[in-house]
């Protein structure tokens, strides 16, 4: 079956939810998560719900958890957080949680981000997995970092991972 068979599976149209991560942003100056929603919708998607949490481990697995819980998401994407500070904690909460890690996702996006910012790629934790049949990516805080995972990675093959997460193989 080629590549574009398996994306037939997928949905077109998928719900996203948005987390942002940090001590230091605000609603008002939330630009990784702001490109993260203009983005979905921009490409027909819908956007669920948004959350802007601390860096701290049990309140992002909260926002997280709140996130898969609404209706209408496939999609969880947690901006922030992702690098290596001690208030870095991102993939230390929601990795406990990945029941199936995508372990391409981070490969590619820091190749990808490798053409951009040189050896400094390396220094992301970007990642990705499925829980419960929704696909839940974590992404650096910066803009570009967003847009470049947005348009390279998670929109075109968002639909595709779910389409295969969730078929049936039964007979």
């Amino acid at each position: 079956m080629s590549v574009e068979q398996h994306r037939s599976f997928g949905p077109a149209t998928l719900g996203f939810a948005v987390v942002t991560v940090s001590d230091s942003r605000t609603a008002a100056d939330d630009t990784g998560g702001q490109a993260l929603r203009d983005l979905a919708l921009a490409a027909g998607h819908r956007v669920e719900g948004s959350r802007l949490v601390r860096d701290d481990v049990a309140a992002n697995r909260a926002a997280l958890r709140e996130m898969l819980a609404l209706a209408g998401v496939d999609v969880v994407v947690v901006t922030g957080g992702t690098g290596f500070s001690p208030r870095d904690v991102t993939l230390d909460a929601a990795g406990p949680l990945l029941e199936k890690p995508v372990e391409g996702f981070g490969e590619i996006f820091r190749m990808l981000s490798y053409e951009q910012v040189g050896a400094a790629a390396m220094l992301s934790r970007a990642s990705a997995g499925l829980i419960g049949g929704q696909a839940v990516f974590l992404l650096p805080g910066a803009p570009k970092a967003v847009t470049l995972a947005m348009e390279k990675l998670i929109l075109p093959e968002a639909g595709h991972l779910l389409g295969q997460a969730r078929r049936s193989f039964a007979s």
